[in-house]
């Protein structure tokens, strides 16, 4: 990476990218009001201008897909079946690999799922029993939505270690024992940022006659992926986490596993022919995504990959790496607050490095209760809890949970030193307003803020589901 690039990143206090949103003001617990910064790209990110502008251009011809003869449905389809081309074309995919349109990255690995158990089903017909031809492997890490599908299945677990050297090692020590037919990994981590060396990875499960998946949910938004040439079997991610609303998900990879698997749904669109009593299901994407698809979710999915793949990658890089290293000098400099990381080399090895995800704690205060505070008293949103990686959340000592800064092409340098503001006023000042627990989570006591007048709930309103667990 050129200095000049690098020097750009840290003179710039724009984002990479205009996001929807960017100038939303967000109340004060204690009056007034501050511009809103989104320091939870991770959970949802919001939707880049461009691709909030394309959906608004294509809503018009919003019709049924594939079957209608209407010029609307017909503008539809091509809409949706394009969408395949650019996600392709975004993570480098092979000619004949599949694009599955799905809701998210967990539908996409659960989709995945059934498809291991019928190539598991299968396997043991042929010899003649029902076990002992074939387990999944995975690492202890993982988000719940590669963890949890896998648990169903025969499976083992690797224990990762505190370098991506000793992780690598024990991988290979589990594939080399044999009977893996597919390894699971996280492309980088959702809750230290942490990135793994997939292209070794892969590598190690080809090796040993497995396959691997890749869950990308959070490697994608940040690092572009060439799935051919690193030599991944599939890849999973996320519209919302990519910069697109309406919740689409993909899975891209090689088709025989996802010709052969069960049907994620059963339905329309999804066969080729019905009886009373039988069905002939059909072959290829159609074959997993039967209903009425998410034409507008994979349109939105789709402009955000060609937006994203338009960007300099090394300005890309650099802009994110600028913000991340200040924000982990900021807190790291205050009493009190520890950044959390699991691997000791995840910045030196070639392969690995950081996206743009913070983990950090605040010695005394519960993470819902900090998060609280950053939200009402400094208009900063992060995210709290154990974000569906518990396994990982205990290794690191965090069992109750912790706090979670991510950023992306909308973020600023402000955005950074908001929030070490406001975490340097936590420690140093404390609390500025009382703080209850509402629903399993905490909440500005006598909250007499508003949320819009279209909106139903007011905040501190009980009934919605605890997440501090989440």
């Amino acid at each position: 990476m050129s200095s000049a690039i690098l020097e750009k990143a840290r003179l710039s206090d724009t984002p990479l990218l205009p996001v929807v949103g960017r100038d939303l003001a967000a109340p004060l617990i204690q009056g007034g009001s501050t511009r809103y910064v989104n320091l939870d790209y991770a959970a949802s990110a919001p939707a880049v201008e461009e691709v909030a502008a394309h959906l608004s251009e294509v809503l018009p011809y919003y019709a049924s897909v594939h079957r209608g003869a209407g010029f609307a449905s017909q503008v539809s389809t091509s809409l949706y079946e394009n969408a395949r081309h650019a996600v392709a074309d975004f993570v480098g995919a092979r000619t004949d690999d599949a694009v599955v349109f799905t809701r998210n990255t967990t539908d996409s690995l659960n989709l995945l799922a059934g498809c291991v158990e019928s190539l598991l089903a299968e396997r043991g017909r042929t010899a003649g029993t029902s076990h002992g031809h074939g387990e999944v492997l995975y690492l202890d890490i993982e988000h719940h939505a590669n963890l949890l599908p896998w648990q169903a299945l025969p499976h083992r677990s690797v224990v990762a270690g505190h370098s991506v050297a000793s992780t690598l090692h024990r991988v290979e020590t589990q594939l080399r024992a044999g009977n893996v037919v597919l390894l699971a990994v996280t492309g980088a981590s959702n809750v230290t940022g942490e990135v793994l060396p997939i292209a070794e990875l892969a590598s190690l499960a080809h090796r040993h006659g497995a396959r691997i998946v890749v869950d990308a949910a959070q490697l994608a938004p940040h690092r572009r992926l060439h799935i051919a040439r690193d030599g991944i079997d599939y890849v999973a991610f996320s519209g919302h986490k990519l910069y697109a609303p309406f919740g689409a998900g993909v899975l891209v990879g090689r088709p025989d596993w996802l010709d052969d698997g069960r049907p994620h749904l059963a339905g329309g669109g999804a066969v080729k022919d019905v009886r009373l009593e039988s069905v002939r299901w059909t072959k290829g994407p159609a074959r997993h995504e039967a209903g009425s698809p998410n034409v507008l979710g994979a349109a939105t999915l789709a402009k955000a990959t060609q937006v994203l793949a338009a960007l300099d990658p090394d300005e890309w890089h650099a802009h994110e790496q600028e913000l991340r290293a200040r924000l982990v000098a900021g807190l790291e400099a205050l009493p009190g607050v520890t950044v959390h990381q699991l691997f000791s080399d995840s910045a030196s090895h070639p392969r690995c490095g950081t996206i743009g995800v913070v983990n950090f704690s605040v010695q005394g205060y519960d993470a819902g209760l900090a998060a609280a505070y950053l939200s009402a008293e400094h208009g900063v949103g992060v995210r709290d809890g154990r974000f569906c990686a518990h396994p990982l959340l205990r290794r690191l000592g965090l069992a109750s949970g912790s706090l979670r800064a991510s950023f992306g092409v909308g973020s600023r340098r402000e955005d950074a030193d908001r929030l070490v503001s406001g975490v340097a006023a936590l420690v140093n000042e404390g609390l500025g307003w009382d703080y209850v627990v509402d629903a399993g989570r905490w909440v500005p006591a006598n909250d007499s803020r508003g949320y819009p007048e279209w909106a139903p709930n007011t905040p501190g309103t009980a009934g919605a589901a605890p997440c501090s667990t989440d």
